[in-house]
């Protein structure tokens, strides 16, 4: 446990910043996997933050822009994100000029704009930034060891 003290004119507070492993919910996978999602969440958004994109973007993106034409059925798929989120993220790029809709008859493809293919070096070094950041924390093997984990176990779960 880590103590923080905080002095003020009237009393003396004492804030305990616990770690995740001494909680009463230690054991729980629910809370042990959202204690680490959110700390990788805030890891990834400081990394994105200097593109003005969120991690979730940025990689929805990235496809865009690796696949022109992408369908957001595809998107939700390699994402694994539901299709109201994919709607939600694409609505976001659109505003931003990052992609381009078009629709022909039932099927809807995602094209780049020429602002998203200038980005793309950009989106690249935030990758490897973010991974060097985390491997930098983690370790080499222990950060490939969690990633291959957490695909084996999600691949697991219905």
């Amino acid at each position: 446990m880590k103590k923080i003290f905080v002095y003020t004119n009237i009393v003396t507070y004492i804030y305990i910043r616990m770690n995740s492993s001494d909680s009463r919910y230690r054991e729980c996978l629910y809370f042990s996997a959202n204690v680490l999602a959110r700390k990788i969440e805030k890891l990834a958004g400081a990394t994105w933050k200097r593109v003005d994109l969120s991690p979730s973007h940025a990689y929805l993106l990235m496809i865009v822009l690796e696949e022109p034409g992408v369908q957001p059925g595809t998107l939700s798929d390699e994402l694994q994100l539901t299709p109201s989120t994919i709607t939600r993220l694409i609505e976001k790029l659109e505003e931003k000029n990052f992609v381009v809709r078009t629709v022909t008859g039932k099927i809807t493809n995602l094209y780049p704009t020429p602002k998203a293919k200038k980005l793309l070096p950009e989106l690249r070094k935030c990758v490897h930034q973010f991974q060097e950041e985390y491997t930098k924390i983690l370790g080499r093997e222990e950060s490939t060891r969690l990633v291959n984990n957490i695909h084996k176990l999600a691949n697991k779960l219905p």
